[in-house]
């Protein structure tokens, strides 16, 4: 059978943090207000398919209880751990407009074996079928969640025993950073990077030294740098002696 999630608050919570999961959303003929002018809004903004149908077709489906609202879920939706996914690693990207730059750093993500992508819902594009093809086939292994409010998942996260690290020009550069262990790595927008926020609450900002004439990399090109920088020291378990060390 096909999964459904029924009612207005686990369905709106669903479109919040994870609309790319959601294939069809069902509202009944007979509401209206606030709720339902929500719902369409969610399903706007994140591409998400909308019917109005009949509350007999509501109750059918959700043997009677459904408040007005049902949404059908892609198979197979839940994420299992994969050989290679790092659950100390997180990504959360803010601003990123351009689809394909998403698909980009999506596919970069799951390349790097990365254990959570967070995705600020305002202002960065939603899992369309553009960014999908972009990335393609990593959305089917990444476990991703789209946040609401950056500062104060961060600082959650800060919490947990994460440390966060944003990406900034004029930040250090990666491999003066330790990457291992538990660690966030935030990617903004194309045309302003980080909000400011966001820059302020991170405990280190990273930057890729520029040593030709292009002074910045497109999004997802540095998220490729800073991300496999992080793998690397991860996966480095016996360092190499510095330089002209003979041993």
């Amino acid at each position: 059978m096909t999964a459904m999630i029924y009612g207005y608050h686990p369905l709106r919570e669903a479109l919040r943090h994870r609309p790319h999961e959601i294939v069809r959303v069902l509202v009944g003929k007979g509401r209206r207000g606030e709720r339902r002018r929500r719902i369409e809004e969610l399903c706007r903004r994140h591409g998400v398919q909308l019917q109005v149908v009949r509350e007999e077709e509501l109750s059918r489906l959700s043997r009677g209880v459904h408040n007005g609202f049902i949404a059908e879920l892609v198979e197979n939706t839940v994420v299992a751990p994969v050989a290679g996914q790092d659950l100390e690693l997180i990504v959360l990207i803010e601003d990123v407009q351009d689809p394909r730059n998403l698909g980009a750093i999506l596919r970069i993500c799951e390349g790097a074996g990365v254990g959570k992508v967070l995705i600020r819902d305002r202002g960065t594009a939603p899992i369309s079928p553009a960014v999908v093809k972009t990335a393609a086939g990593a959305t089917e292994w990444l476990d991703i969640e789209r946040v609401v409010n950056t500062a104060s998942t961060i600082e959650t996260l800060k919490k947990e025993g994460f440390w966060v690290y944003g990406t900034d020009p004029g930040g250090l550069p990666p491999w003066q950073i330790d990457l291992r262990g538990k660690v966030v790595l935030c990617f903004g927008g194309e045309s302003k990077g980080l909000r400011a926020r966001t820059r302020k609450i991170c405990d280190a900002l990273i930057g890729l030294p520029m040593r030709g004439e292009v002074q910045s990399l497109n999004v997802s090109a540095a998220a490729a740098a800073v991300l496999f920088e992080a793998v690397r020291q991860r996966l480095d378990t016996h360092p190499l002696p510095p330089a002209g060390d003979s041993g």
